[in-house]
């Protein structure tokens, strides 16, 4: 199996954003084009929330989440419990142990953004989906990210976030990329769309900032800028301490932008 190195990792803070992430929030773009009983595989599932409201939208068809990561598998099927509606299953984005054809629909959320070749991933989905399926993907871009009030340790964490991410052969800024990366894998007939995710409430900047404040000090994140020698821990903390005080701001405004791609698999 391939090893990427996730900036991320799966501690606490990150698995709180995580859990919170449902079709609707997250998947929307793809809504409207599923139907029940088709198959679906959604590639770097994590805590699997996303693929069992996915698999709602289209049962009875067969859906599998796999991730790389055995821990976020292991999240996914204890979260799951006993009324189990989607297979979980530990699997490399680069080689899917699937025949082709077998989904209609290959799904990726976040994923993309964490791989050193995305459009080697991008190809794997499309061989594993039926000829005239769907690749779905969704990342983040990082250089979109937009907030206020204006804060030159926000400016600072953004800066070392996008250095820490591309040591780890990452491309934060895929969002923007998603329509290059499925051409260049073969994939022609893409329509390709942004969503964003905004945090302005008073819940919402506690959640978000409370959740950034907390990673940026403690999580693989932290770990590899101390290591990099692209911060010191004070600087991780004067960060942190910038997050809490946008998340205290009556004011403070967050938008996250997303690409978005639906790509139609070519008759074989």
């Amino acid at each position: 199996m391939t090893t990427e190195r996730y900036t991320h990792g799966h501690v606490e803070p990150v698995l709180r954003s995580h859990r919170w992430r449902t079709a609707e929030n997250s998947a929307a773009y793809l809504l409207d084009h599923l139907r029940p009983g088709m198959s679906l595989l959604d590639v770097g599932c994590g805590p699997g929330t996303i693929t069992v409201d996915l698999a709602a939208r289209v049962a009875p068809g067969r859906v599998v989440g796999v991730d790389a990561a055995a821990d976020a598998v292991a999240i996914a099927r204890d979260a799951q419990g006993e009324s189990a509606t989607v297979e979980f299953a530990v699997a490399d984005a680069y080689d899917l142990p699937y025949e082709d054809g077998t989904f209609d629909v290959v799904h990726a959320h976040q994923v993309l953004q964490h791989l050193g070749d995305p459009v080697a991933a991008l190809q794997e989905m499309a061989r594993v989906a039926r000829p005239g399926g769907l690749v779905a993907a969704r990342d983040a871009d990082y250089g979109g990210f937009t907030w206020f009030p204006a804060d030159p340790a926000l400016d600072a964490w953004r800066d070392l976030y996008e250095a820490v991410a591309r040591a780890n052969r990452g491309e934060p800024d895929a969002g923007r990329r998603l329509l290059a990366w499925a051409r260049a894998a073969g994939l022609d007939d893409v329509e390709p769309t942004a969503g964003s995710w905004c945090f302005a409430t008073p819940d919402d900047r506690a959640w978000w900032g409370g959740l950034w404040a907390d990673r940026t000090t403690t999580s693989p994140l932290a770990e590899r800028a101390v290591e990099l020698g692209a911060a010191t821990a004070e600087q991780l903390e004067a960060m942190a301490a910038a997050w809490r005080r946008w998340a205290a701001d009556p004011d403070g405004w967050f938008l996250v932008p997303h690409g978005e791609i639906l790509a139609r698999v070519p008759e074989r």
